[in-house]
């Protein structure tokens, strides 16, 4: 960029992106192969993986069980309304089938907690894209409103699905 006068003109033609700051987001790779004390997930070619535990692995907790312990959602799926009093056996069933299918693939992506509240549940995850998921599969088998609400700063997603 050229200076006039010894004075560097501000450029107003891009955007300056702050950086997202996720605690869970690896700032390195573990060493491999690294296998989960807690959920025998092992780290091996550059990802998390369902595979048998290598001899001498070293132990280090997931992404998954990190936030688990700490108890810090990535996100949050509320589900309600009086379809799923109704139903409420069917669509549980749905929410686990989801987890474990996408559970299979990326051990990462697992539910961390159902609670019940006022007109329904809560579903907190480990992952943004389950909750996506979760909130997608519903929709899909039942229709319903489905709503997203992505926080960028905190890399977090509420979904909200009534029927």
């Amino acid at each position: 960029m050229k200076t006039f006068n010894g004075f560097t003109p501000v450029r107003h033609d891009r955007l300056i992106e702050e950086a997202r700051i996720d605690p869970y987001r690896a700032t390195r790779k573990p060493p491999e192969p690294t296998v989960c004390p807690q959920c025998s997930a092992v780290f091996h070619e550059g990802r998390w993986q369902w595979i048998a535990k290598p001899a001498n692995a070293h132990e280090e907790l997931c992404p998954a069980c990190r936030r688990i312990a700490e108890e810090l959602p990535a996100g949050f799926v509320s589900i309600g309304g009086p379809f799923f009093q109704q139903n409420r056996d069917e669509l549980m069933n749905l929410i686990r089938n989801e987890e474990e299918r996408a559970k299979a693939e990326h051990p990462l992506k697992r539910i961390m907690k159902i609670e019940d509240d006022a007109d329904g549940i809560l579903v907190t995850t480990t992952e943004i894209h389950l909750a996506r998921g979760i909130g997608e599969a519903l929709h899909h088998a039942y229709q319903g409103e489905l709503e997203f609400h992505y926080n960028e700063n905190e890399n977090l997603l509420r979904v909200v699905w009534e029927r």
